[in-house]
């Protein structure tokens, strides 16, 4: 779920070359870090054997935006911080700004090509982003309508992204989220014992009739369905039929299947405020505005806010076009297509939680631990990593950091690692609440140490001890070695919460770097951007 960033292009194609400007600045800048990213870093010893120079920036021509840079582009910085950033900024890198930056690809782009594609009036669909949510839209919103109406043929599909804002083919069938293919829920067990707190499940799909093709470090799109049960109590409060039609369906199965019950759209509120009268009404149009005049608003979904209007009756059919299209959501794989051939594994934590006297919970995750029934078919499709996935060379090391679900795409990498026999050495840090109740895939992990597939396995349990402790802390403690490994070549990997534990991760990083590559704190971060640069630093955050 991330996304190798466009390199900035120099003059490396002669402009006598079949190409227009465009083509010959990014087929220039391609080149550029292609053959940059070959040359060692050579600072006197301040770096350690094989940290390789990040490719030399430069402007690029037209004015798209691309990670290069985008001192925006981090996951954990507040949404007016990143718009701060780019205060001055062409349009296209504003939008960028406005992205969530997780690069997770369940849009169909990176960020940049996201924002790229807007900007080129490419495409008409500013709600794309699901981790950015209403903050996201609301920005997008602003500044699309500053550019004008999109063109008539504004797409709806994939962009190519290592260009961003030129469309490619849309691949075979499962390869896209505009092409799910059907795959059949097998079941699930739950990794968690007796009295955790959490409720996370390993969930097995067969894909062997579906025509999916997938890697590890690749991610799994799902189309989930609301449950019928708060479904049921939507309509119960508008006080219609559920067999009402509605776009040829009946409403139940269209609030089931088609649109988003989470967090309300502003267009609901903007249908209320010409249906009610009064305060309800200024109430529902400062709400549109993006106000919180009763302290709510954070909390307000769909179920609420007709709870909270009850006193309007709003036509089913404008009710329903008031709603956003129900998103798919991306997990990280948990299976290697070596070991499992037709099948698909995933490791879902289940979403619970309360909000005054309601119970909230998270329409994919309980889709797949609680609703769903073997032989039951989900439409789904496999999203391609994008600088996610493992070293060319089998003998190169490989560090990987994922606590909780984020071993997912781990489990997949040593299984991938065993099945060709990889000569390589793996040292995974794993972490959760509890040894006892939150230690997923331990017979298997503990196999793979006695084996020696895992040549290292650091272990991380927030709530055993006194005082909390988390894989960062766990790398810190090792962090001499943890250096050395670095310095023999190592590949590193993190995935995870990108806006607390993938950001500590970094910061142990630096701190490692400072300390045992006795580097200042310039140098230091310098240091693990050369590794960001060079593809030996890998995250896959959500």
């Amino acid at each position: 779920m991330t996304f190798q960033p466009t390199p900035s292009p120099t003059n490396i194609v002669p402009e006598g070359a079949p190409f227009s400007d465009e083509q010959r600045a990014w087929l220039s800048g391609f080149l550029a870090a292609a053959l940059g990213s070959l040359t060692p870093v050579d600072t006197a010893g301040i770096l350690p054997q094989g940290l390789l120079a990040p490719a030399p920036e430069a402007p690029i021509g037209p004015p798209l935006a691309s990670n290069d840079d985008a001192p925006w582009h981090d996951a954990a910085m507040p949404a007016d911080e990143r718009m701060k950033l780019a205060e001055g900024r062409p349009a296209s890198q504003k939008l960028m700004a406005a992205m969530a930056q997780q690069d997770c690809g369940q849009c169909g782009y990176s960020c940049a090509a996201y924002a790229n594609a807007i900007f080129l009036k490419d495409e008409a669909r500013l709600n794309l982003c699901a981790p950015g949510g209403k903050e996201t839209f609301r920005l997008v919103k602003a500044l699309a309508a500053e550019l004008g109406e999109p063109s008539a043929g504004a797409k709806a599909s994939p962009i190519s992204e290592d260009k961003p804002g030129v469309a490619m083919a849309v691949s075979k069938p499962g390869m896209s989220r505009e092409q799910p293919v059907d795959a059949i829920f097998l079941g699930r067990r739950r990794l968690n014992g007796a009295g955790s707190e959490k409720d996370t499940h390993h969930v097995e799909f067969d894909i062997a009739a579906s025509g999916l093709d997938y890697a590890v470090g690749d991610s799994f799109g799902v189309f989930p369905r609301n449950s019928l049960g708060h479904v049921d109590q939507i309509i119960a409060m508008l006080g219609v039929a559920h067999t009402t039609e509605v776009r040829g369906r009946t409403l139940r199965e269209v609030l089931r299947d088609e649109v988003s019950l989470g967090l309300a759209p502003d267009a609901l509120y903007e249908l209320y405020s010409h249906i009610l009268g009064g305060t309800l009404r200024e109430k529902a149009r400062e709400l549109a505005r993006g106000g919180d005049p009763d302290g709510d608003a954070a909390q307000l979904d769909v179920f609420a806010v007709v709870q909270k209007f009850a006193a309007a009756r709003p036509h089913p059919e404008a009710f329903v076009d008031a709603l956003e299209p129900l998103q798919p959501r991306l997990y990280s794989i948990s299976s290697s297509p070596k070991t499992e051939a037709g099948r698909v594994t995933l490791t879902v934590d289940a979403v619970r939680y309360q909000i005054g006297q309601r119970k909230r919970l998270g329409v994919a995750s309980t889709f797949l631990v609680e609703r769903m029934e073997p032989g039951e078919t989900l439409r789904c499709y496999i999203q391609k990593a994008h600088d996610f996935a493992l070293p060319a060379d089998p003998n190169s090391p490989v560090i990987m950091i994922g606590p909780g679900t984020g071993i997912a795409p781990f489990r997949a990498f040593l299984k991938e690692r065993e099945a060709i026999a990889a000569p390589g050495r793996n040292w995974l840090f794993y972490g959760h609440q509890r040894q006892a109740t939150d230690f997923f895939y331990k017979d298997e992990l503990q196999a793979m140490r006695a084996s020696g597939l895992l040549t290292r396995l650091s272990l991380a349990w927030s709530r055993d001890g006194a005082e909390k402790f988390y894989v960062q802390d766990r790398m810190l403690e090792v962090g001499a070695e943890l250096w050395r490994w670095i310095g023999e070549g190592a590949h590193l990997y993190v995935c995870g919460d990108a806006k607390r534990m993938a950001k500590d991760v970094e910061a142990a990083l630096v701190s490692i770097a400072a300390s045992h590559g006795r580097l200042g704190a310039d140098e230091a971060v310098a240091a693990i951007r050369s590794l960001k640069k060079a593809g030996r630093f890998q995250a896959d955050v959500y």
